[in-house]
């Protein structure tokens, strides 16, 4: 163990660590020496030190090229981790050094994108104009493995039913959606109106498997609809809302997405319940990376921004 621990404080260095990852990705000797624009034998030499140096074997030599084992998962893991740190320091040294006060990067689901980001970011800059934000959309399943790679700071966006030990989270507001039409619908602001009114109503819904359809689907059961027959499916913000603006279409939208075409003058949200819980909003950082001045503001931001939203 004395052996590993001095081996790993004195002799690892980032050129293993671009070995271990290329390794990884390309499982091939050649293919690795290519990308790294060194020969072949000086891959197998350098990998060669390193096993003989942490004392253990970290890949399989197989027909097909490499394949991590236990030890080298392991380290893989551990050196993504630490080559986006030290790409995450360059980054923010540049733009210290360019005039900036730091440097972010946001994951966001689409449903976050129309109101509370942009909101939030205007906020961030109010306080600190040299910050830089980069700003990703994306589904959560994409947004997770960006987050874990280190690629992303923050994510903001329906939190998991079942929290990772490698994440910490914090609710930001309940995940519910709203049923909405354009504002020139037949039904929008009429009084007293029942999921009945719906019926024969051609519609967006949320892809199968989605979240939100299958409590959509179980109010459809539940006031003996049929599922229409005329209806488009996505979970994109603003083709929901454009559509809606521009057909006789019902959908449905994320609470605080509704609320801000609601706003607009674009859209206007039906009083009716859906039953069944959808998981909160909120937001999502790594435990394994402490989190930069700019991404704590940005994190305080989303917060207070979220705080004040008509809900």
């Amino acid at each position: 163990m004395a052996r590993l621990d001095w081996y790993i404080r004195a002799n690892l260095k980032p050129r293993h660590l671009q070995l271990l990852v290329a390794l990884d990705e390309l499982r091939n000797l050649g293919k690795v020496a290519v990308s790294l624009n060194i020969t072949q034998p000086a891959v197998s030499l350098a990998l060669a030190e390193l096993e003989k140096g942490l004392g253990f074997k970290l890949f399989d030599r197989t027909a097909r090229g490499v394949q991590p084992n236990v030890y080298g998962e392991c380290l893989i893991r551990q050196a993504r981790v630490m080559l986006n740190t030290l790409a995450q320091t360059r980054d923010e040294l540049r733009a210290l050094l360019s005039g900036a006060s730091g440097r972010t990067a946001l994951g966001a689901m689409p449903a976050m994108t129309s109101a509370l980001v942009p909101q939030a970011l205007a906020a961030l800059k109010r306080d600190s104009p040299t910050t830089t934000v980069h700003v990703q959309e994306g589904s959560m399943d994409t947004l997770l493995p960006e987050l874990r790679r280190g690629n992303l700071d923050v994510l903001v966006g329906r939190l998991s039913s079942r929290p990772s030990a490698d994440f910490k989270e914090a609710v930001l507001f309940e995940g519910s959606s709203m049923v909405v039409v354009g504002r020139h619908h037949p039904l929008a602001g009429a009084k007293n109106i029942g999921w009945g009114d719906l019926r024969g109503h051609p519609w967006v819904l949320p892809p199968v498997a989605s979240l939100p359809r299958e409590p959509l689907e179980a109010a459809f059961q539940d006031h003996d609809i049929p599922m229409p027959s005329d209806y488009i499916e996505t979970l994109s913000v603003p083709v929901i809302a454009t559509y809606l603006q521009t057909t006789q279409a019902v959908g449905l939208l994320s609470r605080v997405a509704a609320r801000h075409y609601c706003d607009l003058g674009m859209l206007a949200i039906l009083p009716l319940e859906l039953p069944g819980l959808l998981r909160p909003i909120g937001l999502t950082w790594s435990r394994q990376r402490a989190l930069s001045p700019a991404s704590e503001l940005l994190m305080k931001c989303l917060t207070e921004v979220s705080a004040g939203l008509k809900l």
